[in-house]
């Protein structure tokens, strides 16, 4: 007897087994097998593991997207079977900010995992009732394994390195059209959707310096175009480019740009 749904690249089936060997060939999909009947010894085989084991509820066996493995059984065994689209679990990498493009699972045999024990719980109940919660449930129990996945077995290796080209471009932006005003750490991080802790780290890894001397170089920058267009005086341009002062523009564009905002004015003459 099966029973199956299929929503956005989440799937579940529940299945029993009479005993003895089934192979499982290499799939497209991740598959998580979570064992849900009474106890049963086996053999299980999976990508140079294996394992002589007595099988509980509870257990579970991981076998990542390209691995195959075969699995035998003494006696009668029932299984949930939850399959993961590799698409599926990259869209909650970029969710959680983690780079798609690094994520590796490896097969794993007889976890002991609570959380994806209650993900297989709660999908085999809403096998069995006929899916009440419809896809809206089911994604979101997926998403919820696969955030769990991405956490615990895929740890800081997966995660981002740089900002997504996204995230820099808001930030870029925001900076520029907010030179004059407060630009602190916490400001940009929230344009990121990231902590404060978190984005410092990332932008000086994506753009090659710190946030702190990239907003300094853009003001001095824009004060640079401001001076040579001689729309405004010196003091004006200070306080339009966010400097605190005359004095404040003048020592940052002297550490930046080696002169002086005077010698700016009269490089126009």
């Amino acid at each position: 007897m099966d029973a199956s749904a299929l929503l956005g690249g989440f799937s579940a089936k529940l299945r029993h087994y009479s005993g003895g060997s089934f192979a499982v060939p290499a799939q497209a999909e991740h598959l998580l097998s979570l064992h849900v009947g009474a106890p049963v010894r086996a053999d299980c085989r999976c990508d140079g593991l294996r394992q002589r084991r007595l099988q509980v509820a509870g257990d579970i066996d991981i076998v990542p997207a390209g691995h195959d493995g075969v699995w035998t059984d003494e006696g009668p065994a029932t299984l949930l079977h939850m399959s993961m689209a590799p698409a599926f679990l990259r869209r909650a990498a970029s969710e959680l900010d983690l780079d798609p493009d690094r994520i590796q699972l490896r097969p794993q045999l007889q976890l002991r995992d609570p959380l994806i024990a209650h993900v297989g719980w709660a999908m085999k109940a809403s096998l069995e009732v006929g899916h009440p919660g419809g896809r809206l449930f089911t994604d979101s129990l997926g998403l919820g394994l696969a955030a769990h996945l991405l956490g615990r077995y895929e740890p800081a290796r997966a995660l981002r390195q740089e900002l997504s080209k996204r995230q820099l471009r808001r930030v870029l932006d925001h900076v520029d059209a907010h030179l004059d005003q407060d630009l602190s750490l916490a400001v940009l991080a929230g344009e990121a959707g990231l902590s404060a802790s978190h984005f410092r780290v990332l932008f000086k890894q994506t753009v090659g310096q710190s946030a702190h001397h990239y907003v300094n170089r853009r003001r001095v920058e824009r004060a640079q175009a401001l001076l040579l267009s001689g729309a405004m005086g010196i003091a004006e341009v200070a306080l339009e480019t966010g400097f605190a002062h005359q004095s404040h523009l003048a020592r940052a564009m002297r550490r930046t740009l080696g002169v002086t905002p005077g010698q700016i004015v009269r490089s126009r003459r």
